[in-house]
């Protein structure tokens, strides 16, 4: 009866969004039924009357490089990463990557998990829906200047790539229509032509459709699909996140797809790096939690050196490297502090200086040994090179 509910409900509203300006209001039905699904809190309103007005002269960007804080969490005996990625607003690999010495099934009670809710802001325009394939995570600006909202998503697996570029929404739905690509009907020939709303709908509850034929920004109805290749190319989202996503995304706002495993920004003082395995070694780093060794490309060092500007020279290569091999997922410091380069400066010096001290020790040695030949008994010729040597060692 629930889902006969939904799915009358949800096509209501699909058919009336066709000849109407859509809003993110749910059908009571439908609401109540996400409500007792827990993909939306009963205090949640979307309600399109109580979103305010945007001024078409706000063009604000957020300064900041990063958003966020990395933290720590005591595992109780029933957690699992998968489970704790979602209560956090994380990805399974994110949240394996952060903690790869961790068996992601029985972590362990009171074992200490990190959980990597700090994320430096991808390499891209800071408007409108910003995804970085890499680290399979969608951002969204506003124009005012705040700090963007974040999610992780599902992308598409080996053979079936979301692609990169720039596009835009071009209509949203709640309650959308699923219809398998010829593709997925041949490898499956018992899938239908159509799937309407419901829970057997594998694009969730909510979708944005971007000018690219057969993409979108959607739902999903296996969310631990979340924060790995999986899908056939689409963009999937937690349940309570892309519900979360349609209200602040309208039509027309650009999408910007970018795939950067290496990012760099300032906290504070310091410059940090964030690396992720990216999309080639995402389904080793989610099966061993490790990935093989790789070098910094020639265009990643640039990148670093760009974003370090005139404090290049105090950047930790050692640091970067190590960084870049683990793949945390979360920022890491990789620049020298003051207190370190005064501290290497004293120690060159000293260094300097003891190798000055072996010089003039060495030179008394050899003077010293000059002398006690001197017992032998010295022709003058020797006698006249001696004095010779002494008197340059200790005059010029």
């Amino acid at each position: 009866m629930a889902n006969a509910r939904i799915f009358l409900g949800m096509t209501f509203l699909s058919l009336f969004a066709a000849g109407a300006a859509q809003a993110s209001a749910i059908p009571d039905d439908v609401k109540k039924q996400l409500e007792k699904d827990k993909v939306i809190s009963a205090a949640t309103e979307h309600r399109a009357d109580k979103t305010p007005a945007k001024s078409a002269h706000q063009n604000k960007h957020f300064e900041l490089d990063y958003i966020g804080d990395t933290e720590k969490y005591t595992a109780k005996y029933e957690d699992t990463l998968i489970h704790l990625a979602r209560k956090n607003n994380l990805g399974f690999v994110d949240i394996r990557s952060a903690n790869p010495h961790l068996d992601p099934w029985i972590p362990g009670e009171g074992a200490t998990i990190i959980l990597p809710k700090r994320h430096l802001l991808p390499n891209a325009p800071r408007e409108g829906v910003v995804i970085n394939l890499a680290e399979m995570r969608l951002y969204i600006y506003d124009t005012e200047g705040n700090a963007p909202k974040t999610f992780p998503i599902g992308i598409g697996r080996e053979g079936l790539r979301t692609p990169s570029g720039t596009t835009k929404v071009v209509r949203k739905a709640i309650g959308p229509q699923w219809r398998p690509t010829e593709r997925m009907r041949k490898e499956d020939p018992k899938l239908p032509a159509v799937v309407g709303p419901g829970p057997d709908n594998p694009m969730g509850t909510h979708a944005l459709y971007l000018g690219w034929p057969e993409y979108a920004i959607h739902g999903t109805n296996r969310p631990y699909g979340i924060g790995r290749r999986v899908s056939s190319g689409c963009i999937r989202m937690y349940p309570e996140a892309i519900v979360k996503a349609y209200d602040l995304v309208d039509v027309n706002t650009s999408v910007t797809v970018v795939d950067q495993p290496l990012k760099a920004g300032w906290v504070d003082n310091m410059l940090y790096i964030e690396a992720h395995a990216g999309q080639e070694l995402a389904d080793e780093m989610e099966k061993n939690g490790q990935v093989e060794h790789q070098d910094l490309t020639s265009d990643q060092i640039a990148y670093i050196n760009k974003v370090a500007g005139d404090k290049k020279a105090q950047i930790n290569w050692d640091l970067v490297k190590k960084a870049y091999d683990a793949r945390s997922g979360y920022p890491v410091p990789v620049m020298y502090s003051e207190e370190e380069l005064n501290l290497a400066k004293a120690k060159a010096e000293a260094e300097a200086a003891a190798k000055e001290d072996i010089k003039v020790s060495d030179t008394e040695d050899n003077v010293s040994e000059i002398v006690k030949e001197d017992d032998k008994g010295l022709t003058p010729e020797q006698e006249e090179a001696k004095q010779a040597v002494l008197n340059a060692s200790y005059n010029d």
